[in-house]
């Protein structure tokens, strides 16, 4: 079995142990839950950026790759993927502000509405970013990304072709499977600062299928 594989298995294999404590704290202590374990700062949210951080180093990887074979625009739209990745990395713990106690900008204090240095919780006309954008529409694409496109991706012909040419590491059915189990663990419990836990699930599927894409050969 190769390193990369065995990493594989063991991020596969965090994400099913952050389910099952999941599960035992909603059950047992939905406070310790809500106030500890998913708080803000807390194991889960730092997890969730640290895993978010490395998915952007595993694709700036993959953009040096593309790089050494010539493919300068595969590896500009990798790069990209990176800096998108880096991006909410940076956002998740409000670019290391609450490490380093620095304040806020008048922008951020006056359109903030946890007057923190971020973007998805910016009040734009009334409405939190955070809910609006970086809610319903970012997990429906996400979901799409990790459910549906691995299954076209085995039966159709312009998936496979859209995604190579996009250099996008596509999902295995073992990811889209996590990913549905995941939604429903969070679709039951009731329990505060449960979207923590899905942020945290999403980083390091990302992580397993940036690692191992089905595409690999193709876009690395």
């Amino acid at each position: 079995m190769t390193t990369l594989k065995i990493i594989d298995r063991a991020l596969l294999s965090l994400i099913g142990v952050i389910l099952i404590a999941t599960l035992v704290l909603y059950a047992t202590d939905k406070e310790y839950f809500s106030l500890v374990f998913a708080a803000e700062d807390g194991p889960v949210e730092y997890g969730t950026a640290v895993f978010l951080f490395v998915a952007s180093l595993v694709l700036a990887g993959h953009a040096g790759s593309l790089i050494g074979q010539g493919r300068k625009g595969a590896a500009v739209l990798m790069a990209f993927y990176a800096l998108m990745f880096f991006l909410a990395a940076g956002e998740e713990v409000s670019w290391g502000q609450r490490i380093f106690g620095w304040e806020s900008g008048e922008f951020f204090q006056e359109n903030n509405y946890q007057d923190e240095t971020n973007l998805h919780n910016l009040v734009v006309g009334g409405a939190q970013l955070a809910k609006t954008l970086f809610g319903s529409f970012l997990t429906t694409v996400i979901l799409i990304y990790l459910v549906v496109l691995p299954v076209l991706y085995s039966r159709t012909s312009w998936v496979p072709a859209l995604a190579n040419r996009l250099v996008a590491p596509m999902p295995w059915m073992h990811h889209g499977a996590i990913a549905l189990v995941a939604s429903i663990v969070i679709a039951v419990i009731d329990v505060n600062r449960k979207w923590e836990v899905y942020e945290l699930i999403f980083s390091l599927l990302v992580v397993s299928i940036f690692l191992l894409p089905q595409n690999r050969d193709k876009i690395t």
